[in-house]
Order: C-alpha cells, then sequence, then structure tokens
C-alpha cells in the first residue's frame, strides 16, 4: 500500500501506531491443523504463536491504563481467568492478555525459520504506514474444478504514459461541454501541435498521452458553436482558451512489479491512466453513468411506470489482479427519464388525463418533486431546440400568468408572449407553467412547448412496482448472462479502438478460466429429541422436517392484535393455533392460549393498541411481563410496521413477530417453520449450531474464547440530504458455538463510513473519565454470557469500498484496541479485520453448463465454491465465496478481503470458517450469501432506520442503542440527536431477525 496518513490527530494513533508497526508479520505461517473440521487441531503451535503474542509496547502501557478512567466503574467483573476450558489443551497459560507484537521476540523465533527481509518488498515499517495483510498461501480444501469469470486479459502496454494538466477558460460546469472543446482541440491540432498523438481526456482537469507530446506546455483558441440553436438562423459561436501543461510521467514499470506480487503498493496513478483510456470510446458512443454504459440500443427498454423505463447497459472496470491487468464487464441495467413529451410524462406520473381537468394541490408536489432538476428541450421553435433544466412548477395555471418585459414593468401575458413572439398558440392554459432558470429570474415554459431531453438516469427513490419491473429485466439466468457479456465484449472490439490501439492496451475476447474449489457443507447439530439428531445440508440447504431446535424456549405469556380489516377473528385465532404447534413440534413450549382475546386495531392507532395491549395482559398477569407480542398486518401497511417496531423496542420493551395477511390466509408449513425459527432467536434461543463448534474442533476459534463481530453502516437513500447514517455492530454472546448475536446501533453523520461510536470517552461529574462505545459494551455483554474475556477477535466489516479500506481499517482497529485497553490493562486480543463486499461485478459461470454436476437447479455454481487465485488481488489476502444456492438470476458471490490478520489464519481456514458461518443464518434453512454476523449488522442498521421519530426523520439525528448512545458528541456532530435506546430484554437477543 501506498503510504497514507489520515487526517485525524496525532492522539488518535496513540494506541495504534507502535502495534501496527511491530504486528506486521508478512512470512509467519499458520500452523499445519486439521483445517476441515474433522479432527481437533494441534494445539501446540498455536499456544506457542498466542504466548508469543504477548503484552503491548511497554512504552504505551501507561497511556492504555490513562485512557480507561476509573476502572472501578467500568466493567469491574469483566476480566476473571477463563471458566470454561474447550478442550483438554486449553490451558491457563492462554488465558493471559494476547498481545501481537513481534518486537519483543527475536526474529530467530518467528516461525518457520522465515527471515525478515521480506519487508523490504514494499511492505512499509514506518509507524506512519500499514501493510494490509499478505496472503499466507492458497487454499487446498475441497473438491476442484474450473469455474469462468467476467474477467479479460489486458496486455500492458510498453510505452510511457504522460499526464497533462488541462486549464479551460471560460470554466464550463459540465463534463460533456470539456469534453467536445478537447475533441474540437484535438480534431484541429493532432497532426500540428499535438505531434500526431491521440490523447485520452478524463472530462475534468487530465489529459494522458502515450509518449511525450512536443511541448511542455501550450495554450489554444477554441471556437465552439452551440449546436442546441437549431438548424437555420443564426448560431452562437463560443471562444474558449485551453491551456495543458506537462505534469507527470507514470511509471508502467511499477505497475508491472506489482502485477507480479513483487512490490504491495498498487500505483493507482498509472491504472486510473488505463482505466480512462479504455472508457474513452465507449464515453463517446453511450451516456455514460459511473462505471457503466447505457444505451436504449444495446436492447429495447422496458417501461417501468410513471414516466420511467429501463436502459441496458454494461459495466466496465480494469482491475490488478494474479493474472496481470484484467478488464472486468459485467451488464447493468438502469432506470432513466423517458424522453416524452411533457405533458405525456405528467399524464402517466399522476395516471389520470390531464387535459381536461386542473389539477389539485397535491398533483403539483408530486410533479414539482418529479421534474425538479430534469432537462427540457423546447419544441415550439422549428429547428431550435434549445435546452433548460427544471427549477420548479409555477402556483398559477399558464392563463394566469403575466411577467415583466422591459425596465418600467410592463406586463405581458405568457399567453400573449408566446403568441407574439413565436406564433405559438397555448392549448391548455389551465395547467401550470415549468419554471427554468434560478428562482430570482425565472423563466416559464408552457408544459406543451416542452419534451424531456434522452439519456437522463433517474437518482430518486422507485416505488414498489417500478423496483419489481426493473429486477425482471436485471434477473437473467447465469448461461443467458455470459452470452451478453461476451457479446458486449465484441462490440466493443477493443482491437479496432484507436485509444486502446494508440496505448498499446489489447484485450483478450476469452472469459477467464479460474481453477476453483467446492468447500464441503458443515454438519449441523439439532436436539438429541429429534428423529435426526445432526444434518448435513444438501446444495446449500435443508428442512426442519424431523428435527427439533437445538435450544427451543418457552412462551407461555403471548399476545396477538390484529391490524387487517380483512382478517376475521376466527382466521386469526386458526393461524395464531396453528403457529403455537409449529412451535411446539420445531421444539419450543407454547402455550396455545393467549394472555388476552386477539385485539382487532385499526392502523392509524397503533401506538394506542399497543399500550392498551400491554397493560391489560400487565395487569392479568399481576406485574409478570408479556414475552411475545404476535402482529398481524395489511399487504400494504405504509408505516405501520416501523411504528410497531420503535414502540416495542424503544419503549415497550416487548418482542414482536408480523405476519402479512396474505400469509395468515394462505397458512403454508413452510412460511410457519419459518416463522418459528424467528421467533426462536428472538425469545433468547438456538434454532442450530455447528457440530464442528460444539466438538470444538473449529481452527482458531475453538481452542480459546473467540468473539465474532460484524458491522455495518447503512446510508440514507439518494435525494434524502441530511438524514444521519446509522451504523449497527453485533457481536457473539456464546463460545464455543457461536450462533447467539446481540446488536447495537446508533446513528452518525450523514454519509459518514467509519463508524463513530465504537469506542468512546466522556466526562462523568462523579466518576471522572468514563469508557463506552459499542465494542466495550459488546465485549463486556460476552463476559457476562459466557463467563470468560475473549482471548481472539474475528471482525467481519461490511459495506466498505477499496477507497476507503485504508481509512476505515486505521480507524476502526484503532477503536478496538482503545475499548480492550479501557477494560484492562494489557489487553489487547489479536484481531483478524475482514471487509465483507457484495457490491462488485465479479461473476462465476460454471465451465460446462451442461454438467448438471457443477450447477444447480437454476444453473448456478455451487455453493461452497471459493476463488481464491487468477482474478483475486495480486499480494494481498483475499477471496470469492459464493456459499449460497443462487434461486434466481445469477449468483454473486460475497468477496472477503482480509485487512488485518494476527490470528495468523490459513487461507483455507478463513475460507472454511466463512463458509461454515453462512450455514449458522438463523432466520431460514438455507446458507445464505453474505457471512451472517455482517447480515446481522445490515438486518440491525435496517431496523433502526425506524426507530428515528417522523420529526427526528428530517433533522440530522445521530445518537446510539442502549449505552453506546451516551457521551459527547465529536465536533461537527454536536447538533445530532440520539436514536432512542433499546429496552435491556430486548438488546440482549436478537431482535432485529
Amino acid at each position: 500500500m501506498p503510504i497514507r496518513q489520515m487526517k485525524e490527530s496525532s492522539e488518535q494513533h496513540l494506541v495504534i501506531k507502535p502495534h501496527l508497526q511491530n504486528s506486521m508479520n508478512p512470512v509467519q505461517k499458520p500452523p499445519k491443523t486439521a483445517q476441515n473440521g474433522k479432527g481437533p487441531p494441534t494445539q501446540e503451535p498455536q499456544n506457542a504463536k498466542l504466548n508469543n503474542q504477548t503484552s503491548p509496547p511497554s512504552k504505551n502501557r501507561g497511556r492504555r491504563r490513562g485512557r480507561g478512567g476509573r476502572k472501578s466503574d467500568q466493567g469491574e467483573v469483566f476480566m476473571r481467568p477463563s471458566s470454561r476450558p474447550c478442550t483438554a489443551a486449553h490451558k491457563p497459560s492462554l488465558a493471559q492478555p494476547a498481545g501481537a507484537v513481534l518486537a519483543d521476540i527475536p526474529n530467530e523465533s518467528v516461525e518457520s525459520g522465515g527471515n525478515l527481509c521480506e519487508m523490504e518488498m514494499g511492505f512499509p515499517s514506518s509507524s506512519k504506514s500499514l501493510s494490509f495483510a499478505p496472503r499466507p498461501g492458497y487454499g487446498q480444501l475441497g473438491k476442484k474444478c474450473i469455474v469462468k469469470a467476467n474477467h479479460f486479459f489486458a496486455e500492458l502496454p510498453d510505452k510511457d504514459l504522460n499526464q497533462y494538466d488541462v486549464t479551460i477558460t471560460p470554466e464550463v460546469a459540465s463534463k460533456s461541454a470539456n469534453r467536445a472543446i478537447i475533441a474540437e482541440l484535438v480534431k484541429l491540432h493532432k497532426e500540428s501541435d499535438l505531434g500526431m498523438r491521440l490523447p485520452a481526456y478524463d472530462g475534468r482537469k487530465s489529459l494522458y498521452t502515450a509518449g511525450e507530446l512536443p511541448f511542455a506546455w501550450k495554450e489554444f483558441k477554441i471556437k465552439l458553436i452551440d449546436k442546441e440553436d437549431g438548424i437555420n438562423g443564426p448560431k452562437r459561436e463560443r471562444e474558449y482558451k485551453v491551456v495543458i501543461k506537462f505534469v507527470a510521467r507514470a511509471n508502467l514499470h511499477h505497475l508491472g512489479q506489482f502485477l507480479a506480487g513483487k512490490r504491495a503498493d498498487a500505483p493507482h496513478e498509472a491504472l486510473q491512466i488505463l482505466d480512462i483510456v479504455l472508457r474513452e470510446l465507449s464515453t463517446k458512443r453511450y451516456c455514460p453513468v459511473g462505471r457503466s454504459f447505457f444505451s436504449p440500443d444495446i436492447r429495447k427498454p422496458q417501461r417501468l411506470g410513471d414516466g420511467l423505463e429501463s436502459w441496458c447497459g454494461f459495466y466496465q472496470s480494469i482491475r490488478p489482479t494474479q493474472m496481470g491487468l484484467s478488464l472486468n464487464i459485467d451488464m447493468a441495467s438502469a432506470a432513466f427519464i423517458e424522453a416524452l413529451p411533457v405533458i405525456e410524462f405528467v399524464a402517466q406520473l399522476l395516471g389520470k388525463d390531464v387535459l381536461s381537468r386542473s389539477l389539485s394541490d397535491s398533483d403539483r408536489v408530486k410533479i414539482k418533486k418529479a421534474l425538479r432538476g430534469v432537462k427540457v428541450e423546447v419544441t415550439h421553435r422549428g429547428n431550435v431546440r434549445r435546452k433548460y433544466r427544471v427549477s420548479g412548477l409555477t402556483s398559477q395555471p399558464t392563463r394566469e400568468l403575466v411577467f415583466p418585459v422591459d425596465d418600467i414593468s410592463t406586463m405581458k401575458s405568457v399567453v400573449e408572449y408566446f403568441h407574439e413572439v413565436y406564433g405559438f398558440t397555448i392549448q391548455h392554459t389551465h395547467l401550470p407553467c415549468l419554471q427554468v432558470g434560478n428562482q430570482k429570474k425565472a423563466s416559464y415554459l408552457p408544459m406543451e412547448a416542452c419534451k424531456i431531453v434522452e439519456g437522463q438516469r433517474y437518482t430518486k427513490r422507485l416505488n414498489e412496482k417500478q423496483i419489481t419491473a426493473l429486477l425482471k429485466v436485471t434477473c437473467q439466468r447465469p448461461r443467458d448472462r455470459e452470452n451478453d457479456i461476451l457479446q458486449t465484449v465484441q462490440h466493443n472490439a477493443y482491437d479496432q479502438d484507436p485509444y486502446a490501439k494508440e496505448f498499446g492496451i489489447k484485450i483478450s475476447e476469452k472469459p477467464a478460466s479460474v481453477e476453483a474449489r467446492v468447500l464441503p457443507a458443515p454438519w449441523l447439530k439439532y436436539h438429541e429429541t429429534g428423529k435426526e439428531k445432526d444434518c448435513l445440508p444438501q446444495v446449500g440447504q435443508w428442512n426442519m422436517m424431523n428435527k427439533k431446535m437445538i435450544n427451543g424456549m418457552t412462551v407461555n405469556r403471548w399476545a396477538c392484535i390484529n391490524f387487517s380489516r380483512s382478517v376475521q377473528e376466527s382466521v386469526a385465532r386458526g393461524f395464531c393455533n396453528e403457529l403455537a404447534q409449529m412451535c411446539q413440534v420445531s421444539g419450543m413450549e407454547f402455550n396455545p392460549e393467549p394472555v388476552i382475546p386477539i385485539y382487532p386495531a385499526r392502523p392509524e392507532h397503533v401506538e394506542k393498541a399497543l399500550k392498551h395491549v400491554y397493560h391489560a395482559c400487565t395487569n392479568k398477569l399481576k406485574g409478570k411481563e408479556l414475552e411475545l407480542l404476535l402482529a398481524i398486518l395489511p399487504d400494504n401497511n405504509g408505516s405501520l410496521y416501523g411504528d410497531l417496531k420503535r414502540i416495542c423496542e424503544t419503549d415497550l420493551g416487548l418482542i414482536s413477530q408480523c405476519c402479512l395477511t396474505k400469509h395468515v390466509f394462505k397458512i403454508s408449513k413452510q412460511y410457519l417453520a419459518n416463522v418459528a425459527l424467528k421467533i426462536n432467536v428472538k425469545m433468547g434461543g438456538r434454532n442450530t449450531v455447528l457440530l464442528d463448534a460444539i466438538s470444538c474442533r473449529i481452527p482458531l476459534v475453538s481452542d480459546i474464547p473467540t468473539i465474532i463481530f460484524g458491522a455495518d453502516v447503512t446510508h440514507p437513500e439518494n435525494g434524502e440530504d441530511s438524514s444521519p447514517s446509522i451504523a449497527a455492530v453485533v457481536a457473539s454472546q456464546d463460545w464455543p458455538e457461536v450462533t447467539k448475536y446481540a446488536g447495537l446501533v446508533c446513528a452518525q453523520a450523514h454519509r459518514q463510513e467509519l463508524i463513530q461510536d465504537l469506542y468512546k470517552t466522556w466526562h462523568d461529574p462523579i466518576r471522572g473519565t468514563v469508557s463506552g462505545g459499542m465494542i466495550r459494551d459488546l465485549l463486556v455483554s460476552f463476559r457476562k454470557a459466557t463467563g470468560q474475556k475473549p482471548l481472539r477477535i474475528i471482525f467481519y466489516r461490511d459495506g466498505v469500498s477499496e477507497g476507503q479500506f485504508y481509512q476505515v481499517l486505521l480507524h476502526e482497529l484503532d477503536a478496538i484496541r482503545k475499548a480492550c485497553a479501557s477494560l484492562e490493562p494489557n489487553y489487547q486480543p489479536p484481531v483478524t479485520f475482514i471487509v465483507v463486499q457484495k457490491r462488485h461485478h465479479t461473476r462465476l459461470f460454471a465451465n460446462n453448463h451442461r454438467d448438471w454436476s457443477s450447477i444447480n437447479k437454476s444453473g448456478n455454481i455451487l455453493p461452497g465454491t471459493v476463488v481464491d487465485s487468477k482474478i483475486c488481488h495480486p499480494t494481498e489476502f483475499d477471496f470469492y465465496l459464493c456459499s449460497h444456492a443462487g434461486i434466481k438470476g445469477t449468483s454473486r458471490p460475497a468477496h472477503y478481503h482480509v485487512l488485518w490478520d494476527e490470528n495468523n489464519f490459513s487461507a483455507d481456514g478463513i475460507q472454511s470458517l466463512t463458509n461454515n458461518l453462512c450455514y449458522t443464518y438463523a432466520r431460514c434453512t438455507r446458507s445464505v450469501s453474505v457471512v451472517p454476523p455482517a447480515y446481522y449488522a445490515h438486518l440491525a442498521a435496517f431496523r433502526a432506520r425506524f426507530y428515528m421519530e417522523p420529526d427526528m426523520q428530517q433533522e440530522n439525528g445521530c445518537g446510539g442503542v442502549g449505552q453506546a448512545a451516551k457521551g459527547t458528541r465529536a465536533a461537527g456532530e454536536s447538533g445530532i440527536r440520539p436514536l432512542p435506546a433499546l429496552k435491556e430484554n430486548v438488546k440482549r437477543v436478537m431482535f432485529y431477525c
């Protein structure tokens, strides 16, 4: 990694810097253990390793102690010796704090006799820089097979790449206008001043060439005709001054070394130039959106409703991989605004005839919202098609609109003006006009004289119908998607691309064939009283027939509220009976009778109804708590679901289970079985556990108390400018089972990706400096639940893009360190930090779509397919894992990137652990596509959106749930309101399931 620095105070890194520096150990090899979990791992090498990882650097100890404030106030019970050994090899020596410091041991003692000269290979030793975990080798577990990936080999050019700075005056706001100016410059000067060079341009400030231009600095004058002024009549001509100045030469030798694995820091500039070069031609041909290109010509656009249509396109990105440079191509779809006359668009949007009747206020608001920021072109001036951006809608109809035509405020009506100046008679004078330009000097355009400009992507929120219609378009079977990708590569004809030729880039038309392995499914343990006591999933799925939950809970006191008018009391009662029976069959104890009769209520009275039922039950139970609330909801229930969850979880302290009307009428056994699974974990039970977990056979989990975290941040949707982002952290609360996860949530600044409340301190007038935060709280609750302190931390972090890896790791690893140090001096368990990505464009296809042994029913690759070679990072520790059986469309494998690893996982170790955990997801009997702790964090963050009360959602609210809500805010977040706190009984269980 290049040496980068965080723009944060140096105090932030008092704890982390020496630790990061000293724990770099690129050559330490993991012990050879029984990685398939079919025999206990050999413990001694692990013990040796953990004993090597002693305490943090002594110069930091005093500081660490000082950060935690008074120990007596913070988790006094946290650190007793481990009281529940899992294996005979679990010796007391392991209970001492484990740091990860190599500085304290001589080089010779590093396992496998490796020397540390690899540090010279680009692993920075400076404490101000940090290298991601290097790949420890390749996985060997599983059945080998070949898969195809949508990566196409790109041959590295042997030419020098030069960067030039471009300054255009007067300044132009849009990329497309900039491109038009540079295109004109190249057309005029390529053969003379540019020395026959064909440059690639990024649309902003940078121009790139293969080889030098004949000058280091030059000024050009470019005249451009405004095409929008029509075919006939005078055309406006604009003159621009363009200055091109040499900036730097990109070193391709560095890139070659990086791809060969001889350097660890990626040359981002060279990669960026090659990416821009390969995008240049497509940018001219298609409509670019982010890294994708769209066109109505690739496939016929499909209507999505309300004036929108879907355009097909492709995603393209150049990536450094083990096979060299690779071009990643995938199919894409997006919603565009249909290029309709504005009146037609409005009729579609409102779903009614707008020509004969006037618009209501709510109609006006809807139109204004949909059209604000949209480009329209005028149609009343023959060939003159001037374009404008809509800024608003007039409150009066066109017939009432007047405006001043001169300085002495002579007023003229819009109807008269259009008739006199353009000879255009406005027909629909009852409709409002579009306002274009700025608010101070707005111009009025009649709707019937405007048409929406083609090629505008719709960025606002889609409604349910539109989402369904778009998914239909994007959902392609693997075989069809692969064919479309291959056709796209052929159609793009990179061998004929003048820019690729100029820069000497050659793209293969064959997709990469990659060696993959199919990891075995893990055995699952169920209760001894069931007919089937354990189970081996087949092709990523199994069922609850003849099985009982391993820890079925008891529900004695429950009630039901029916919010659905169409569900009669007898139907609701029948449904509740069936559900109670299913819970019993599945291994729970469930009282068939509710505390009070099923209570009918109207959705608009949700709070009143919940409180009535809660108090009626409490009175009847003479102070005993209601354990579960069932709620029957209408299929389309608006804000009812969110309101109900907010009131139950943050106000009443109730665990609730909602069921939609359609499921109540069509009582399916499968549905009831899934609901029973959810109820059991919400009550604090476990549905199943890995057989290897209870047999203590999971390498680097079963040997010492291990806590597994999942973390995610969800951001508000596009168009919401101020609502907060929500961070959620979950952590396993049982060991060795690692199945139950407690969760905490916290709101933070809008679109902030770093989790702010992982660790924090604040001043208490009585107790002095107090420590808190989500990591600390979850470590304490693990200690209370298991009676042991975690001696190893595995942290799965979801939702981080590649550009943020470094920042997130530095900030969040530091927070983990500080949270641990605040609990006990020198307490630094080794940490493995793994980023989980789903939003990438790598797809894996079966090598032979006719070979039924290599695909599942939907034609997708088999669950457990893992790839860690060829298309993965040249030096870092990453892998693709398709852990689920795809049902519809093409499976998207999850991409796991191990950024930091003090536990020295082998490739097999982390891959099989991750795959096995995917079979422990509580809500269904299928393996899931993302490791459950990350999935649970996502669910918890999504749930917390409902906790923002309606007035708070308009503000920039931020805070935390439970104890994570306390504390002072960082500067810049001072105006942030906390989320309402979760009730204690809710916080302890998997309420978000």
